[in-house]
Formats: structure tokens, sequence, C-alpha cells
């Protein structure tokens, strides 16, 4: 093993000067980015539009049989007031009129009617905002200010919730374990590609061939697992940068939650949990990526199996609900105990606080098992289809007795 470190750094360092590394590990942050712009010119162009719109006077004729208007906000409108519906309607087709009110004498079972002439798709929503103003504040001055909050449903509410006589927030309390789920997800769509090629670029171009002169197979093989998880931490701190730059300095610009991340509660256990998790899941699917890449010949084989992997792991997420209302059903518990289908369920278990310590230790567990049974099974198939260049490997081949195992 003493050849590890040079295993390791070579890999790291062969990968960070590929050009397809930095566009994968950017194009995260490069998106985010670009949707956090588009939101923000999004939300500025339809603030100006909208202060525009109300801006923009036109001739308005009203009809009220509900005897709901204050006829003084109909006269600050320069509107003018009809009493036959169908000769609003005609001065609006004849263009006399701009726009034309409708009010019925029972709001409760009848709508609003509002014709006008148009004046674009966006604008023309001016019109019928300024018919449900009309009715809001003719109401307004009718009823006291608090019974005006409860109509518009601004009444504000402050709720604090008890867990065992403690304050709990648990929407706050799944921010920290969540993120380890998060990351999960990120890291696998984003790097699963060149866990997958790892194993299988030397064997394509016969250079694994002058490796295994000076290098044995199981160092190799874990050197290139090592480097592939030093190689993840470098694609988190890539992604969370970004996202704590852009959530801190124009969170407030962009309207996102204001969450106070310095009062973020944090549960040492949860948060230990999720992380342990998180690590042995990421070295199972590493495993997993990487034995395929020993027991197949060339890259675009080992693609077909890409996809399996990936519906396997993410596959629980289409039962995600069933992990929150109802955690200890018999579907839950499979999912969250069968090694290639943990890591989702015990993760997101673990985020919602409905994950006990009996069953995290049960999960860490059998992720821990599997991934050493994996990474076992990854470095014999690499000692065996290191240099097969024609065909799949075998079950037979590949769990061959001890006697017929290659030295290297």
């Amino acid at each position: 093993m003493h050849n590890l470190n040079t295993v390791i750094s070579f890999e790291v360092v062969r990968t960070l000067k590929k050009k397809t590394f930095w566009v994968t590990a950017l194009s995260f942050p490069v998106v985010i980015t670009v949707v956090f712009a588009i939101i923000f010119f999004s939300n500025q162009a339809t603030e100006q539009a909208t202060l525009d719109t109300q801006n923009q006077k036109f001739s308005l004729a009203i009809t009220d049989e509900s005897n709901a208007i204050t006829p003084q906000l109909i006269t600050q409108l320069g509107a003018k007031t009809l009493t036959d519906k169908q000769q609003g309607i005609q001065q609006v087709k004849d263009g006399s009129l701009d726009a034309y009110f409708y009010y019925p004498s029972e709001l409760d079972k009848q709508k609003v009617e509002v014709y006008a002439k148009d004046v674009g798709l966006f604008d023309n929503s001016r019109y019928q905002g300024t018919a449900d103003a009309l009715l809001n504040q003719s109401i307004a001055t009718t009823v006291d200010t608090e019974t005006v909050a409860i109509l518009k449903n601004k009444v504000d509410f402050s709720s604090v919730t008890f867990k065992d006589g403690i304050e709990y927030d648990g929407f706050k309390q799944l921010i920290a374990p969540g993120l380890f789920l998060v990351l999960f997800y990120i890291l696998v769509t984003m790097f699963g590609s060149q866990m997958l090629t790892s194993t299988t670029e030397e064997k394509e171009n016969r250079v694994i061939e002058m490796l295994l002169t000076t290098i044995k197979a199981r160092t190799l093989i874990i050197g290139k697992i090592l480097s592939l998880i030093i190689l993840a931490l470098i694609q988190i701190v890539i992604i969370l940068i970004p996202i704590l730059v852009i959530y801190l300095q124009f969170g407030d610009v962009l309207a996102l939650p204001n969450i106070d991340l310095a009062n973020l509660p944090l549960d040492p256990v949860r948060i230990t949990v999720g992380a342990i998790i998180f690590a042995l899941s990421f070295l199972l699917f590493t495993g997993l990526l990487v034995a395929i890449g020993s027991a197949v010949p060339t890259a675009r084989e080992a693609s077909g199996f890409f996809g399996l992997i990936m519906m396997l792991i993410f596959g629980p997420l289409y039962a995600f609900t069933l992990f929150i209302s109802a955690p200890h059903s018999s579907i839950v518990t499979f999912l969250s105990y069968f090694p290639l289908t943990a890591p989702i369920p015990l993760m997101l278990r673990n985020a919602v606080g409905n994950l006990t310590i009996p069953e995290a230790l049960i999960g860490i567990a059998v992720l821990g098992v599997s991934a050493a049974i994996v990474l076992a099974i990854a470095i014999r198939m690499f000692r065996y289809g290191a240099l097969e260049y024609s065909k799949i490997l075998s079950l037979k081949s590949i769990f061959a007795t001890k006697k017929n195992t290659p030295r290297r």
C-alpha cells in the first residue's frame, strides 16, 4: 500500500486538470446564479409594470345593483354610473368607454362582470384589479379595521410548538440534517459519470497494463475510490460557497425565505447520524459504480448499468410522503433497511425527525456492512477485470476459488 498516496494524488490532480470536471462542478452554482438573476429581474420588471398600470387612467362606467360601492369612490375615479347593463357593454364595444363594471345584487351568488377594451395581455389585469379594489375599499368604510384585516386574511399568527417540554420548530430542525440528503442527490447526479468511468478509461486505452506492473490492483482501486471521495468533497465546497454567498448577500433582494442562520437549531445526534448515513451511502454508491466499471470492458457498456443503480437509489423518492406520514409502515421499513434503497429513506426520515435511534443504528449497520462487502467485491472484480477487454465478467469468474485469484 506504499503507492496509495501516489495513486490518490495522481487521480485527483488528473481530474482537476480536466475541463469537464470544472464544467460539471461549476454548472450547478452557475445555474443557481442564473435562476436567482432571472427571479430578481423578473420581480423588478413586474413591480415596475404594476406601478405603470396603477398610474394609467381609463374611462369607466359602473352599474351597482348591490349598493355596496361608495358613491364618493366612484366620483374620485371619475367614473359615471349607468342603470342599463347592455348600454354599458355596448359603449365598450363601440369604443366610447374603456371599461364597464357590473356589480350584481347578490355578490355572494353572482359574479362581478368586467367589460373592457383590450390593452395587452398584462395590462388587461388593471381592470379586474380596479373593480376588486373598488369593492374592498367600499366595504372597508363600513366595518372596523380589525374586521377588514380578518376579511383580507392579513392577520399575523405566531406559533410555538413544544416537544418534550422544549420549544421545537420542525422546519428549522430539518434544515441541518436535510443538507446531507440534498448534497447526496447533487453529488450522485453530477458526479456519477466520473465514478463510473474512473476504472474503465485506463482499460480502454490499455494504460492499465503499465500501471499494474508497478502498483498492486488492490492499492490502485482503493486509491481510485479515495480520490473520488476527495473530489466529491471539493465539489461540495464548490456548490455550497456560491449558494451561501447569494443567500447572505442577496437574500432580501431576491425575496428568499428569511432564515436566521445564527439561531438555526443544531441537533448533534441527528447531524451525526445524517453525516454517517451520508458517508456510508456515498461510499456504497461509489463502490457499486467502481465495481461495474471494473466488470465491463468499456465505459459505454458500463453506462447501461448506471440507470439501474440510479433507479434503485432514487426510486424511493416517489414514496417520500410515506416516509413522513407513515414512517413505521412495512414498505418504509423495507426501503429503509434494503441496502440499495436505504440511503434516501434514512436521510429523509432523519431530517424530519421520525427515525429513532435504534432504527438509525440498524440502518447504519446495514449500510456499513453493505459498503464493506461492495468495496471488497469491487476490489475482487478489478483484479479479474483490469485486463479483460472483450467481455463482461461472469459471476463464476468473479467468485472463483482463492487459488485462482490473481496475485496483483
